[in-house]
């Protein structure tokens, strides 16, 4: 698959941007490195004045764009999506720069679709948002100064790709991975089993969710894998409700 081609599997998603200047200058970032899909959720207008005045001539891009009313929606297609974020701490651990999201990306890229997500202009992504990305990337920057603009932070990864798109061809054939839509179904389906078995503090359940999820995600499943999971807890609920009738008197 050629370096173009490549490209088209990668998408660029805006977690409710707040400016529409911003949306415009991102759509002339992507097209500065070659890149076409862009996916928005929710967030502000961009048929605004400002987002076509500086899109320049990436408007076809901004006309492009699709809107989706909530994160899993815009992923349920990717395969590999990676979370952008400043903050460090307890949930965002495991945080790559963009260079060694490229070096592990470009094993993969061409096999499933690939997406980078940012988040909002004053407070990035949520915790939540963050769990539902298979991995996560910073961007080194000064400890005095480390905000980006959003549109700048945009074209650093797609640079980045770019460059690494150029040094080396990826793997002919990467072992296809499961998509967001089946790992979210998975996740859904554990929750609900280990809160019926009590393995899950039904007061607040996000909490080991969020430990389970980074598991999984370095396991880095295909759909067969997900589906034996899943198998499993069907298990899991087949005989806890044995054992539950057998105590009844």
């Amino acid at each position: 698959m050629n370096e173009s081609k490549l490209r088209e599997k990668v998408s660029i998603v805006l977690v409710e941007p707040q400016s529409p200047g911003n949306v415009g200058m991102v759509c002339r970032a992507m097209k500065n490195m070659g890149f076409k899909d862009l996916r928005i959720v929710r967030g502000c207008r961009t048929d605004h004045s400002d987002a076509r005045r500086l899109a320049v001539s990436a408007r076809d891009l901004l006309d492009g764009a699709v809107r989706f009313d909530s994160l899993e929606q815009a992923l349920a297609d990717v395969e590999i999506s990676i979370a952008t974020t400043r903050r460090l701490g307890k949930y965002r651990q495991e945080v790559m720069n963009p260079d060694e999201v490229v070096a592990k990306l470009s094993q993969r890229i061409g096999s499933g679709r690939s997406a980078f997500v940012f988040g909002r202009e004053d407070n990035g992504l949520t915790t939540h948002e963050l769990s539902l990305c298979r991995w996560q990337a910073t961007i080194p920057a000064s400890d005095d100064y480390g905000s980006l603009n959003l549109a700048q932070a945009v074209l650093i990864f797609c640079y980045e790709l770019t460059r690494g798109l150029r040094e080396g061809a990826p793997a002919a054939k990467a072992r296809e991975l499961s998509d967001t839509h089946e790992m979210e179904a998975l996740y859904n389906h554990m929750e609900k089993t280990l809160l019926d078995i009590g393995f899950l503090d039904p007061s607040n359940p996000s909490h080991l969710m969020r430990t389970l999820r980074r598991i999984l995600s370095r396991a880095e499943l295909d759909s067969r894998e997900v589906a034996v999971l899943r198998g499993v807890m069907s298990q899991v609920e087949w005989a806890a409700g044995a054992a539950a009738e057998k105590r009844l008197p």
